[in-house]
């Protein structure tokens, strides 16, 4: 059971893909489009990773604002899991991604990584973290249980 992490942003879809026990999570790539809405091509990307990787669950980062609302861009995000669901047929989960990108960028820095390299890596770095804390998550609920 592998599970697929996106940070979907303007021009980038950040992907990460869960290790076969659920574990950790491992960036793949960063998917880039000239336009927002052009998504044809993204999303049949998308689809060969699912495959590729056989993904069960895609789990897609919703920016909110600091006081917990949902803005332009996490509206954005909504839609396209809604379009990736319809199209996958596969569980779309949202994730709170706040301050991902933050985080991927500090980590990034504390790297060495030049500025001009980050910019290539920061969107799948995120989607490493939004699918970590996604596995972390789910990793304590059966701690519960």
């Amino acid at each position: 059971m592998r599970i697929i992490g996106l940070d979907y942003g303007t021009k980038t879809v950040g992907v990460a893909v869960s290790d076969a026990l659920g574990i950790t999570a491992q960036g793949l790539e960063t998917i880039t489009r000239k336009e927002e809405n052009k998504l044809r091509r993204t999303l049949a990307r998308i689809e060969e990773l699912i495959g590729e990787y056989d993904v069960t669950k895609i789990v897609v980062g919703l920016p909110k604002n600091m006081n917990n609302t949902v803005g332009e861009r996490g509206n954005a995000c909504k839609e396209f899991a809604e379009k990736l669901e319809r199209r996958t047929g596969i569980e779309v989960v949202m994730w709170d991604e706040r301050l991902s990108t933050v985080s991927a960028n500090n980590v990034l820095i504390e790297s060495g990584v030049r500025r001009e390299q980050r910019k290539a890596v920061i969107d799948k770095i995120a989607a490493v973290f939004i699918l970590q804390g996604y596995l972390d998550y789910l990793a304590n609920q059966s701690k519960e249980d």
